[in-house]
């Protein structure tokens, strides 16, 4: 009689333990939402990711989560990057987020007329780069050429937009994600245009990046773009103050006769007669 007991008690325990850890790998650990960010890195396990899980309060129990993703055969498929999770998310919800690469996104706008340092600055604020490696794979020729562009650098083709982007990208990703968007605006709006003018596309682009820091009015910039063209048909200097602007290392603001006379500044419409070198921002589609 007192086997028999105790076999009871062990089965009542056993089933009360199961039951608990049944619960523990279908419920949420709280019943409100507390979003947090959790960040899945390159070579962690299973076994790490449910411990620092269930240690930031998102899992009731790691055991639990672990013999969950053994069952659902989830071992192995981890993805990396960063996650916004809760705790009022059930174990399996969680799962299926860190396995398939739900990632937090976050909101980038590039305003038009936007130079590549400008842009770089812009992503190291929003905490999704860093301005220096972004540069760098800006004013990398071989990526350039990679890319298909025409000129040494991505100056001109890194489209304004807003973007979704999640962090840890590459400067080259996110330039590359750029130079994409770039190129469906140009074959969905301008090549067709294009195709018909006398100017390559890295001249359209260059001419379009001076008519965009010229003026910011949309009713201006076509007048412009008429007496710019007029003037290189004619073989006449640009003169515009924002192409020189470009060439002066550390501008402080003041744009001096010093400035307009410097005959070793490539991007002095006011001493060639042709357009800069290349773009002296990135234009958005009206101005092309």
């Amino acid at each position: 009689m007192r086997f028999i007991l105790a076999g009871v008690v062990f089965v009542l325990l056993l089933g009360t333990w199961g039951v608990r850890q049944a619960d523990d790998m279908l419920q949420p650990a709280a019943d409100y939402p507390a979003p947090a960010l959790f960040r899945v890195e390159a070579g962690d396990s299973m076994n790490g990711v449910a411990r620092r899980l269930e240690e930031q309060g998102l899992l009731r129990s790691a055991r639990a989560t672990r013999w969950l993703a053994r069952i659902e055969g989830l071992d192995g498929q981890l993805q990396v990057g960063e996650y916004e999770l809760s705790p009022d998310q059930t174990p399996q919800s969680i799962l299926a987020i860190i396995t398939t690469g739900q990632v937090k996104t976050w909101s980038l706008t590039i305003p038009e007329g936007s130079r590549a340092s400008e842009i770089a600055k812009r992503i190291q604020d929003e905490g999704l780069g860093d301005a220096r490696h972004f540069m760098e794979a800006t004013n990398d020729p071989e990526w350039a050429a990679a890319l298909g562009l025409p000129g040494p650098s991505l100056e001109g083709y890194l489209y304004p937009d807003t973007y979704t982007l999640p962090r840890g990208l590459s400067a080259r990703e996110i330039t590359a994600i750029m130079v994409r968007q770039f190129n469906r605006v140009w074959v969905e709006h301008v090549a067709a245009w294009a195709e018909r003018s006398t100017l390559s596309q890295g001249e359209i682009v260059t001419l379009a990046s001076i008519v965009e820091k010229e003026t910011a009015a949309p009713h201006e910039r076509p007048l412009i773009a008429a007496v710019f063209l007029n003037r290189l048909a004619r073989g006449m200097r640009l003169e515009t103050d924002p192409t020189v602007i470009y060439g002066i290392p550390n501008f402080d603001g003041n744009l001096t006769r010093a400035h307009l006379r410097d005959r070793n500044n490539p991007y002095n419409t006011y001493r060639i007669r042709a357009l800069p070198p290349g773009p002296i921002a990135n234009p958005g589609l009206e101005a092309l």
